[in-house]
């Protein structure tokens, strides 16, 4: 987009690689080493003057802001742990707060700029909580006089590149995860490695990880951290995900590096830094141990014709129940995830599946004090007593466990789902695996395999989620996902609006047909990889209708929250 940015981070100077016209292109768009660039961070022109910022700032109301999020502190009962166990908390904690830093970078710039900038306590919070001046609960749309909207590709690339220009000169180097793309002074568009452009803190986060290794008491958990660390220095992530997946017995536990792409709005091409620091609820991970072997049997069973099953999903896979300590990056950023599925990388999950991890502090939190509040407002009294946590713990869960589900590459064989829809490939995701999700909690339901709760249950507490959940805003993957969905299932007729009270129920009858015709369709627009279709589907459905927009005025009017926000760090630790 051509609006105000205000400093764009690592713009890099690549004096040493220029090209000459000669240049053959496909050496131009290799990544750039260590010692051919330098990094320096360039205020633009059009930039807003310090003092007229400040202005702006002064008009602007950080507590009403505020009020979106609940706090919550993150804290469990460490007393099972070892004193070395304890002891790596602090390192693990140190490193996330690097991919803090680095995320920052990835997100704004300069954060120390921004928040020193802002003169209100409640609004300064406001940007820490966005990571920058853009409202990832409203559209990413500025908070703060004086900025345009949120660039699209964040600081992943040059903000004066365009679509065309990165597709006329597209490579896999250019396209790669972990590469930030930036120009030259010829104008040609370079790929630098990650590992590179943020060598120092890198480097700091890889020391804290094996200085934590040290004292780890589980061999598995050792090497995991000593592979992480080096993967933060070579960008080489697959071993590492690897030795993640092979962890069955430790304690504490840690998931950080560059993951999701859902910052990257550009093309979705682009992994941020985050971490999360987690102690295993092993009373809670017995119960959920059985689950992954279900897997094959859900996915040969899926409500798609057979060319878009043909994957066969890991059988490796495992769910653990965890609470959460501390949140960093794109983790931390607006609204905070309460289950965590992976690792993404296609090929690994294939060979050897995923593990979920559900964060049940944090999911408690969610249910307290927004889920069950919202329920109240907007849910017909007679289904109210359908809200559980139980449900909302299984479908969220299971959300999960689908990521694991469906088919990971397009059935022409040009690569990935991912590659393949770009921008939209996150959202995609995310909403075939709330539909896959509530599909395997129905199948093992009726299976017998699922304890406790009706399927009312499940379904009630699936829609109240919804309406939890669209609220994160179009800049989020997983609104722009429930979005679709609850429009889908109110044309199904499965979600029933009543105008006079303002209430929704919902159709058990129609639940069933809604959830396969809706798996199905999804399912297709990923196997046949097809773009276009998926932009016409978002143009003409990821709208709010007018009933859902005074649904959520009621909810904005209740003054319930929108999300948490954390307390968070050593000092919260018992």
């Amino acid at each position: 987009m051509k609006n105000t940015l205000f400093l764009i981070p690592l713009i890099l100077l690549l004096g040493a690689c220029q090209q000459s016209s000669e240049t053959d292109q496909s050496e131009i768009n290799q990544p750039v080493a260590a010692e051919e660039i330098t990094v320096k961070e360039v205020a633009y022109q059009h930039d807003p003057k310090p003092e007229d910022m400040k202005k702006a700032i002064n008009k602007s109301e950080g507590a009403s802001l505020l009020a979106k999020y609940a706090p919550f502190t993150l804290t469990s009962d460490l007393s099972h742990l070892s004193e070395n166990q304890q002891k790596m908390l602090s390192y693990l904690i140190k490193a996330a707060k690097v991919m803090d830093d680095l995320f920052w970078l990835q997100s704004y710039g300069d954060k120390d700029d921004l928040l020193d900038s802002i003169e209100d306590p409640a609004l300064r919070r406001y940007a820490e909580i966005n990571y920058g001046p853009w409202d990832r609960l409203n559209g990413d749309a500025p908070f703060i006089e004086g900025y345009g909207q949120k660039p699209p590709g964040a600081r992943f690339y040059p903000p004066e590149m365009t679509k065309e220009q990165f597709d006329e000169q597209a490579t896999d180097a250019l396209k790669d995860l972990y590469t930030l793309v930036r120009t030259d002074e010829d104008g040609r568009l370079q790929a630098i490695p990650y590992h590179v452009a943020y060598q120092d803190r890198v480097s700091k986060a890889a020391d804290y990880l094996r200085k934590a290794a040290k004292l780890a008491e589980d061999d598995d958990f050792k090497n995991y951290l000593q592979l992480r660390a080096q993967a933060l220095l070579n960008d080489e992530y697959q071993a590492s995900d690897r030795a993640w997946l092979d962890m069955k017995n430790n304690a504490v536990d840690v998931v950080i590096g560059p993951i999701e792409t859902y910052e990257d709005q550009l093309f979705g091409y682009k992994a941020a830094y985050e971490a999360f620091v987690l102690i295993k609820d092993k009373q809670w991970s017995k119960k959920l141990a059985k689950y992954a072997q279900f897997l094959p049997q859900l996915q040969a069973e899926l409500p798609v014709a057979e060319q878009y099953k043909q994957e066969t999903p890991g059988t490796d896979s495992d769910l653990n129940a965890y609470d959460a300590l501390y949140y960093a990056g794109d983790a931390n950023a607006g609204s905070k995830t309460i289950a965590i599925n992976l690792p993404n990388d296609e090929q690994v999950q294939l060979e050897k599946g995923t593990r979920r991890l559900q964060l049940k502090n944090a999911m408690h939190a969610k249910f307290e004090k927004i889920l069950l509040p919202i329920a109240r407002e907007l849910v017909v009294p007679e289904q109210r007593k359908h809200i559980t946590f139980e449900a909302f713990f299984a479908n969220t869960m299971f959300h999960e466990v689908a990521h694991g589900l469906g088919i990971k590459n397009t059935l022409d064989g040009a690569g990935t789902v991912r590659a393949a829809l770009k921008e939209y490939a996150g959202a995609v995701e995310e909403g075939k695996a709330d539909i896959l999700g509530l599909y395997m909690v129905e199948k093992l339901h009726r299976m017998g395999e699922l304890e406790g709760g009706e399927l009312m249950d499940y379904y009630t507490t699936f829609m109240a989620g919804i309406f939890r959940s669209v609220r994160f805003g179009s800049s989020s993957a997983h609104g722009v996902a429930n979005l679709l969905r609850f429009n889908y299932f109110a044309e199904q007729g499965a979600f029933n609006y009543d105008e006079q009270s303002g209430h929704y129920s919902v159709n058990p009858e129609k639940m069933s047909a809604a959830i396969a015709a809706l798996s199905d369709k999804i399912l297709t627009l990923q196997g046949d990889g097809d773009y276009q279709a998926v932009a016409n589907w978002f143009k003409q459905d990821g709208q709010q209708s007018p009933q859902l927009e005074k649904a959520l005025n009621t909810i904005h009017k209740a003054g319930i929250p929108v999300d948490i926000v954390f307390q968070q760090g050593e000092e919260n630790l018992k």
